[in-house]
């Protein structure tokens, strides 16, 4: 039986005084957090093509959320976009000149230097790719292939996740790369991908080491907008959404080793409330 850590996407909201924080300015929001969960997913570094220095941490930035959080605890942490662009965002409808450091392990090399101090606390280095028109990849074959080598390239003693956003491409040759390379299935739930469920009950058997799950809502600007940054409440129960979604965390927490539920507020208004939901409903399942 594998282990399920359940955290938050980001930490540092006022808003979650009472659920997750003594007051809305604790001083140290790391800390507390650390305090009542085991991992968090950081996404600060990530969107990094076009900063000085592809954007990577800081190292004052990095021990100190080493000292804040304690030995056992794992962040999930994203990777530099500048890694997994093929070209930078488009303006005005025209694809711009390709990203050079698109896949390049040599930045990837320099980020894991940058994290050096808290390294030995990273349960997956996430690398997430946005959707692959054909302008930018012809192919799933030629994605997988660009990828295989980019992974053989890297430290083969670190964890490594992939999340893509093409629904399509998720089938069984997509899941062999993952399992050959020893890199994490990332599965979100949320924009134009499957339902989480259904892609679960299709390939869960599939899945082999590590899993990310990552609770995002189809909506991100409306909830922004209805929440007015007040991530205290439920705004859209995904109550259903959880009921299909939890019976598949529990098959993966008996086949795998390690698995990672990473909740964000978007997704219903309150990731700590739907910590709340998921731990309550795993509780009542395991009394049934």
């Amino acid at each position: 039986m594998g282990r399920l850590r359940i955290g938050t996407c980001s930490w540092k909201y006022p808003s979650w005084e009472g659920l997750v924080y003594s007051s809305r300015d604790p001083g140290n929001y790391l800390a507390e957090y650390a305090a009542k969960y085991d991992t968090v997913e950081v996404d600060q570094w990530f969107w990094s093509l076009g900063k000085s220095g592809a954007g990577l941490p800081r190292r004052e930035t990095v021990h100190e959320y080493d000292a804040s959080t304690p030995a056992d605890f794992r962040f999930t942490v994203k990777c530099p976009n500048a890694l997994t662009l093929t070209h930078p965002y488009a303006k005005g409808g025209t694809l711009p000149a390709p990203n050079p450091a698109f896949l390049d392990p040599g930045l990837f090399l320099r980020f894991l230097d940058a994290l050096a101090p808290v390294v030995p606390k990273i349960g997956l280095f996430i690398f997430q790719f946005e959707y692959l028109n054909k302008a930018k990849m012809p192919d799933p074959s030629a994605f997988r292939d660009r990828l295989a080598d980019f992974l053989s390239a890297l430290p083969g003693d670190l964890p490594y996740g992939v999340e893509i956003r093409n629904p399509r491409w998720i089938d069984g040759p997509w899941f062999d790369l993952l399992a050959e390379k020893r890199a994490a299935s990332v599965l979100l739930q949320g924009y134009w991908m499957d339902d989480l469920a259904d892609t679960l009950a299709r390939f869960g058997g599939r899945i082999r080491g590590r899993a990310c799950l990552r609770l995002h809502g189809p909506d991100r600007e409306g909830m922004e907008e209805r929440t007015r940054e007040d991530w205290s409440r439920i705004v859209r129960s995904q109550d259903e959404d959880l009921a299909r979604i939890v019976p598949g965390i529990e098959t993966l927490v008996d086949a795998l080793d390690e698995i990672y539920l990473n909740a964000n507020n978007h997704y219903e208004g309150s990731a700590p409330l739907t910590i709340r939901k998921i731990r309550g409903m795993l509780a009542e399942r395991a009394k049934a």
